[in-house]
């Protein structure tokens, strides 16, 4: 799962899902997460990345098995970018798309729990990427509703 995250791609595979099935609202709704993870990445990838940078935890000091190591990134480990595009994109869609809300945060919580399980992050790191995912979501929910952004047609 932590691989398949990369480059944000069950945010854009389920966005493409709710705008083929999910008429006007799942448009608005897959719009709307997308811009999220937009806004997540921008923010943890760039400013807070670049203003602390944080080494990757050391594999064999952690005992962290082989057949769980994944691509070590180059990136800095603080705060994880997986972690805060996938809650950005949950709350997002969950705010806008109710019945969607539950698996989103599942999904959200195993690739967040994922880049600590392969080793590639601290905890610390994956929970403050959470956090600021799920604000800059529900920050992109309230703004289209504030908005009045019409339903896409």
């Amino acid at each position: 799962m932590s691989d398949f995250a990369n480059h944000s791609k069950p945010w854009f595979l389920f966005a493409g899902f709710l705008a083929l099935v999910g008429g006007r609202e799942g448009r608005r709704g897959a719009l709307t997460g997308l811009a999220a993870v937009g806004a997540a990445s921008l923010v943890v990838n760039q400013p807070m990345k670049r203003a602390c940078v944080r080494a990757r935890p050391d594999w064999d000091a952690l005992r962290v098995p082989q057949q769980r190591r994944v691509r070590m990134p180059s990136s800095a480990s603080f705060p994880s970018g997986h972690s805060a595009s996938a809650a950005a994109f949950a709350v997002a869609v969950g705010d806008l798309l109710p019945a969607h809300r539950l698996p989103l945060r599942a999904a959200a919580s195993i690739v967040a729990f994922s880049r600590v399980y392969t080793g590639v992050h601290y905890p610390s790191d994956v929970l403050v990427g959470a956090a600021v995912g799920a604000l800059l979501g529900r920050l992109a929910s309230r703004t289209v509703r504030r908005l009045g952004v019409p339903y896409t047609d």
